[in-house]
């Protein structure tokens, strides 16, 4: 029992020294860095994260193992990133789906598994995930037809990352599968979504009749 009180305090030593080195100023290559030194540490990770902040959290995810990543156990890291601002949380879910969930096939298994989940981060990377099948430029997968049916029914009632993450895979397909470019294209005039939205210049716009064109202009 002492030595497991011992081991106990060793980590929490641990987890104090590593979020000493990181504030809201940290770079994110400084944090790769960390990481890199660190290598795998579950339970290291577990007790960065619970810190609640999120530069400590991003590093938290580059040292999990992903092996422990269960849905239950993502489950819990999304309920706990309810905490962050809409932009943290995205982020803190692309990392953990870049990082991990893409990774093997079991969490891919789990990601494939979200079109319908409850919770609008899931929901988010599944969709995010689709779309980034798809602007590799690599051959599709076979399910083009029912994601542009389900975006055509439920993007313009869908939670607002969620809405962004659709309209990203239906601009992609519109680039790389011809014959769904049309219809991809009316998702957009029919929704209206991102038409009046500033764009930068030289930047591609999110508006799909806009997005679609410009990206097969590129690739001609």
């Amino acid at each position: 029992m002492s030595e497991n009180k011992s081991t106990a305090v060793k980590r929490s030593d641990k987890a104090e020294s590593i979020l000493s080195q990181i504030n809201r100023d940290t770079k994110l290559g400084e944090l790769r860095k960390i990481a890199k030194k660190i290598k795998k540490d579950h339970e290291l990770a577990v007790a960065v994260w619970a810190s609640g902040e999120f530069m400590p959290r991003l590093l938290a995810i580059l040292i999990m193992d992903k092996n422990q990543l269960t849905q239950e156990v993502l489950d819990e890291l999304v309920q706990d990133m309810q905490s962050h601002t809409l932009e943290e949380r995205n982020n803190l879910m692309d990392w953990l789906m870049a990082n991990h969930l893409t990774k093997d096939k079991k969490r891919i298994a789990l990601l494939e598994s979200w079109m319908d989940s409850p919770s609008a981060l899931q929901r988010r990377a599944f969709w995010y995930y689709q779309a980034r099948l798809r602007w590799t430029g690599k051959t599709p997968p076979d399910n083009t037809e029912d994601l542009i049916s389900k975006i055509e029914a439920n993007i313009a009632e869908e939670e607002p990352e969620v809405q962004w993450a659709m309209n990203f895979t239906a601009g992609w397909i519109g680039v790389y599968e011809e014959k769904y470019r049309e219809r991809c294209s009316q998702i957009g005039e029919k929704t209206g979504l991102y038409k009046d939205e500033f764009v930068s210049r030289g930047c591609t716009p999110n508006y799909l009749p806009e997005f679609i064109k410009m990206e097969v202009s590129k690739r001609s």
